[in-house]
């Protein structure tokens, strides 16, 4: 199969609006739990899935928290300039970031652009205790970004003090309503640690503490990374074969002894959701990049696109994992910190993921074709049975266990 020349037509299903989850289930763990095993598919709840894995197995979350990226500024004139914040430009890093004082840049989408002609805008930030004026000027143009220099006069306050005081929690738009009070809690995961996402990884949203200490009591053994989901994650397929669609790069980090928990369960790794699987899977690039590059300088920890598809696979999980771990050592590295552009599709063969916790994905969406690649193209019985027995989809519904 050429996998360049899939046409996204062919992962289109009939998804009604009213399919379509707006809120979830006030118990996370009693949201339903479509179980596909070696091409047969049934029911449960999520918080069966204890009884559904396999002994012995590794799960890997995604541990990333999503930001409050909308700021809403108003002008003198009355007209509402909307600025998304999409990835740190300066810093660079995120944890520098929001714990910046005084001044930091953004690469942001600006909503309502024509009506921002240049000038500053201001906003009154209110903290309890301190105050300051937050102010934001907007730069050059990136792709469909703009940069963005935001600057406050108070000291005393970081730039992540000022996100949670005035910014606006991004739910997905397939939502079609605002965000309210009660998502600031529902769209983040029990787990979620790690600031920089700007939307969550969903299929960790029905993991409660009781699945997890099941889990614990069980003898599983849990593993955590952190990748932080961009807005590209909603980007939608416009291109009639997926050869012309450019997916997003997105940051991950990764610590060498979760790499060493990987290559004691080879075999057994459970990615919790499609960032999980997307950063997994990228380091067995990574390690077959420093394989191939051995001598000749350093690499770029940065996963393309179309890798898997351009190279053979004839190093092993266990040899690309172990480079990693050599390569961290010799650097007195405890942390990975790389980035993922891959895309993973019919005729992908996964490396290092087993099972697969995830949702119900949109139509003619990447991770549908992500979905498909892992059932070996039987995504349809899977989305059949779901859309016949009343699963409900998207974010904030339902999920599913695959194992091939």
């Amino acid at each position: 199969m050429n996998t360049k020349n899939i046409r996204i037509e062919d992962y289109d299903y009939p998804l009604a609006d009213e399919r379509i989850a707006k809120f979830p289930l006030s118990k996370r763990d009693e949201s339903k739990l479509l179980c596909y095993r070696h091409g047969e598919v049934d029911e449960h709840l999520f918080r069966d899935l204890p009884e559904l894995l396999h002994e012995g197995s590794l799960l890997v979350f995604n541990n990333t928290k999503v930001i409050q990226a909308r700021l809403h500024f108003r002008k003198a004139t009355g007209a509402l300039i909307e600025v998304f914040l999409l990835e740190p430009a300066a810093p660079k890093e995120y944890e520098q970031m929001f714990v910046s004082k005084g001044h930091c840049s953004w690469f942001c989408i600006v909503g309502n652009l024509k009506k921002w002609k240049g000038e500053t805008l201001r906003m009154n930030v209110d903290l309890g205790d301190e105050q300051c004026t937050l102010t934001a000027k907007r730069g050059e143009q990136y792709h469909t970004s703009h940069w963005v220099d935001f600057a406050w006069d108070n000291p005393n306050v970081t730039f992540a003090e000022i996100l949670d005081a005035v910014g606006e929690l991004p739910i997905p738009p397939y939502l079609k309503r605002d965000t309210q009070e009660s998502d600031k809690t529902t769209y983040q995961t029990v787990y979620s640690k790690i600031k920089g996402s700007v939307a969550a990884p969903t299929a960790g949203l029905h993991f409660t503490e009781e699945v997890l200490s099941q889990l614990k009591e069980k003898g599983f053994n849990m593993e955590e990374l952190t990748l932080h989901v961009g807005a590209g994650t909603f980007k939608p397929v416009k291109s009639e074969t997926i050869n012309d669609h450019e997916m997003h790069s997105e940051h991950f980090a990764v610590k060498k002894s979760t790499i060493l928990s990987l290559l004691r369960h080879t075999g057994h790794v459970v990615a919790v959701g499609t960032t999980s699987v997307r950063t997994l899977e990228s380091l067995y690039y990574l390690g077959t990049m420093l394989i191939r590059h051995e001598g000749v300088g350093e690499i770029s920890w940065h996963v393309p696109q179309w890798i898997p598809y351009e190279t053979d696979d004839n190093i092993t999980v266990q040899e690309a994992l172990n480079a990693l771990v050599d390569y961290m050592a010799c650097h007195e590295m405890d942390v990975l910190h790389a980035s993922t552009q891959i895309i993973i599709a019919p005729g992908y063969k996964y490396k290092v993921v087993n099972n697969l916790i995830t949702n119900f994905h949109q139509p003619k969406s990447t991770l549908l074709l992500l979905v498909s690649a892992f059932v070996n193209g039987d995504w349809h019985r899977i989305y059949d049975y779901a859309l016949s027995h009343d699963f409900r989809f998207l974010s904030y519904g339902d999920s599913s266990l695959l194992i091939p």
